[in-house]
């Protein structure tokens, strides 16, 4: 695969193009991560708030009415409901897969069955989530290629 770079004088006309015969996985991948890329989110650590970048979150979880955003080294407390965060990035390759977890797809190490027509995300920071069986489906066909 042929990269180019071409330097321009104004941050507004800054912009990716992506020139390809088949609109494959591996496009539909780099188009998420470069969208993705300048998202900032805020995120609070006992007392203090944070910021990191989007690209950064392996997963986002949601427990007694709070949602908390995982990177590999830090787990940020938020300050939006887990449906919010879905409908902002559901294009940036995060998807749910049960009623408290969206994943981030980039992030996603393997999925391997579990019982009762479940299965189970094995993310990059080791961590293994349960994908339940409403939200299989749709994690199939995101993943292989359908955004």
């Amino acid at each position: 695969m042929q990269v180019s770079i071409k330097r321009i004088d104004n941050l507004i006309d800054e912009c990716v193009t992506i020139e390809c015969v088949e609109i494959t996985k591996d496009v539909r991948r780099i188009e998420a991560y470069v969208k993705s890329l300048g998202d900032v989110l805020f995120g609070n650590i006992e007392d203090r708030t944070y910021t990191f970048n989007l690209t950064d979150v392996i997963y986002f979880e949601a427990v007694d009415e709070r949602v908390f955003a995982y990177t590999k080294t830090k787990v940020f407390d938020m300050k939006i409901r887990l449906y919010e965060l879905e409908a902002l990035y559901m294009d940036k390759w995060f998807t749910r897969c049960s009623k408290s977890f969206l994943i981030n797809l980039l992030a996603l190490e393997s999925v391997s069955p579990a019982l009762n027509g479940r299965f189970i995300a094995h993310m990059r920071n080791q961590q293994k989530i349960i994908i339940s069986r409403q939200y299989v489906k749709s994690l199939k066909k995101r993943l292989q290629g359908g955004m």
